[in-house]
């Protein structure tokens, strides 16, 4: 049965969990809290149905489900003003960094559950992690799994493993973006328009997660069928391999794990 469901904060991350949500109509009610009023001009010019207030406090305590959607900087303010609103509401924290038991520290032994998503939420192909309390129940569970998966896919999971997903989920966006940049910048210098440049590189990353995907061919078995005997692919392979690129992916990685696990409180 659908739920009402209150998002405090109302930045790019919670406007796209919105849209996906509302779109697939699974909330009975969507309220979207902000201090910012032009944040909530955007929502409420957007989603016609959706409810929008300046106060936390009251969208905590009409809604079954509260998403909590701000900067990590800005989610000691957002729990204690909301904290004596909590009674059996399901609280979700997207705040990176911000672990269960200090969300808990300041809300008691309430139901918590902690989402790390991604930007292509914004395109209905998120890949986000998210972990369960100990107080969450398993109707909480199968609840955030629904409302993750409108946008995307989700995976629940021990909380420590959020800060990998963090580095090969949220930032792990921005090093695709890296590599398509650098891809497409490329063929701009040997002579190819940019706005063809772009596309072509954009599709070529699409299309190959896709083929992953929605097939049963592995990493190894596509690059088989890519790469030919002294072909192009395997020209290029041998660039990448002397350089080592493997292990600046290797040091990459493990400086967001790192980061994320600095940012953690």
């Amino acid at each position: 049965m659908p739920k009402t469901i209150s998002f405090i904060g109302t930045g790019k991350m919670a406007a796209a969990l919105i849209s996906a949500i509302y779109n697939n109509k699974l909330a009975k009610e969507i309220t979207a809290s902000d201090h910012y009023e032009e944040n909530l001009r955007k929502i409420k010019s957007k989603f016609k149905n959706i409810k929008t207030t300046a106060n936390n406090k009251e969208a905590a305590r009409n809604s079954d489900i509260i998403f909590i959607c701000v900067k990590p900087q800005d989610i000691d303010v957002v729990l204690n003003e909301i904290k004596n609103e909590i009674r059996s509401q399901l609280v979700i924290s997207i705040a990176a960094g911000i672990k269960i038991k200090y969300i808990e520290s300041i809300l008691g032994k309430r139901r918590i559950i902690r989402v790390m998503p991604n930007i292509n939420c914004l395109v209905g192909e998120m890949a986000a992690g998210f972990s369960a309390g100990e107080y969450a129940t398993k109707e909480d569970i199968k609840d955030v799994e629904k409302l993750l998966n409108c946008a995307g896919i989700s995976f629940l999971m021990k909380e420590e493993m959020l800060d990998i997903v963090t580095a090969i989920s949220a930032s792990g966006a921005g090093f695709f973006v890296y590599f398509i940049d650098a891809i497409a910048q490329e063929a701009i210098k040997n002579g190819m328009p940019k706005d063809v440049a772009y596309k072509m590189v954009e599709k070529t990353a699409l299309g190959t997660g896709k083929l992953l995907s929605e097939s049963n061919i592995t990493t190894t078995e596509l690059m088989s069928m890519i790469k030919s005997k002294k072909g192009t692919t395997e020209a290029g392979l041998k660039i990448l391999e002397k350089n080592k690129t493997n292990k600046i992916i290797e040091k990459t990685i493990n400086a967001a794990i790192k980061r994320s696990r600095e940012l953690g409180r």
